[in-house]
């Protein structure tokens, strides 16, 4: 089966590549730990110009072949590769925005192998206090299809978002980092020291977080419950290899309280890492949110969707 598309979901820590056949199937994938902050900087030869450039080392090293395989293949990119820090800076579009019409936006860097790499802006939300996102909208895009006027869906990570789409536009978004959190607060603070990693997900320390952040105690902050990660510790309540779990929920748990109050009455889609959404499927379930379900594939599904809204790729039609 012939490729049509090379889609690039490249972010801070990692860059994944795939080859995409008709209607988006994938033909083959490939995950590199070459993501914006770690790149390559071995010099090498790509198409007859030395070249140093970290950015264009990575992009070959994923899909050269691809390329030299079928030349004319066209490239999509969403990520963190168009924020300032990437590739090249594609301009956010600010909210209310339809999530399709990012295909009419993408922003071309050409390689050094002649190839333009299409990359996808990201979404602004300027009122209050400003939040942004890249590589978020397209997974948003590409969840989309068939579901209900209104929806809110979860992207659990490093930095988790919260997507509020109504008719296909996201209309609001809010952003907690509690993935970044959690690995600071285990690695770099006084809570990780009597910690010990468990092979078991500790299911009763897990769910014991989640009721505390949802409890008076949780009332009064984040800020104050942490430290019963350490307290519970001290007093042999929770053994050292239930602290993390029990760190775990707590911090999920705060950050579902913080969804707005009509979230429990409609849809919700998690989107994200199979292990880390049942986490948050089942802090959603204790903390009473009733139609929550997984989506999978979503970032290549809507990298493909918005090539064809972008003509870099025609969508099948029926005969």
């Amino acid at each position: 089966m012939q490729a049509q598309l090379i889609a690039l979901d490249w972010g801070t820590s990692s860059l994944r590549a795939y080859k995409l056949g008709p209607e988006g199937v994938v033909l083959e994938q490939r995950s590199q730990a070459w993501g914006i902050m770690h790149l390559p900087c071995e010099p090498r030869v790509i198409n007859g110009i030395d070249c140093t450039d970290g950015f264009e080392l990575a992009f070959d090293s994923a899909c050269g072949d691809w390329l030299d395989a079928q030349p004319g293949l066209p490239v999509i990119a969403c990520g963190m590769v168009g924020s300032a820090q990437g590739w090249s800076e594609a301009a956010y579009r600010a909210t209310p925005v339809d999530v399709a019409s990012l295909g009419q936006a993408l922003h071309p860097v050409r390689s050094l192998r002649g190839v333009e790499v299409h990359i996808v802006p990201g979404v602004i939300e300027r009122a209050g206090l400003p939040n942004v996102m890249r590589g978020e909208e397209t997974q948003v895009l590409g969840v989309l299809q068939g579901l209900g006027a209104q929806v809110l869906i979860g992207l659990p990570g490093s930095h988790s978002k919260w997507v509020e789409v109504v008719e296909g536009r996201i209309t609001h978004f809010d952003t907690f980092m509690t993935g970044e959190l959690f690995a600071i607060l285990s690695k770099h603070s006084i809570l990780g020291r009597t910690q010990q990693p468990s092979e078991q997900f500790q299911t009763e320390a897990f769910d014991r977080g989640v009721h505390v952040a949802l409890s008076k105690d949780g009332r009064r902050g984040v800020l104050s419950t942490l430290f019963s990660a350490r307290t519970l510790g001290l007093t042999a309540e929770l053994s050292p290899n239930q602290q993390p779990d029990y760190l775990s929920g707590l911090l999920i748990g705060h950050e579902l309280a913080g969804l707005p109050d009509n979230a429990k009455t409609q849809p919700i889609i998690l989107v994200g890492a199979a292990p880390l959404c049942a986490r948050y499927q089942r802090a959603l379930t204790l903390c009473g949110f009733a139609h929550v379900s997984l989506a999978q594939e979503a970032t290549e599904r809507g990298l493909w969707q918005l090539a064809v809204a972008a003509g870099l790729i025609q969508p099948v039609t029926e005969a």
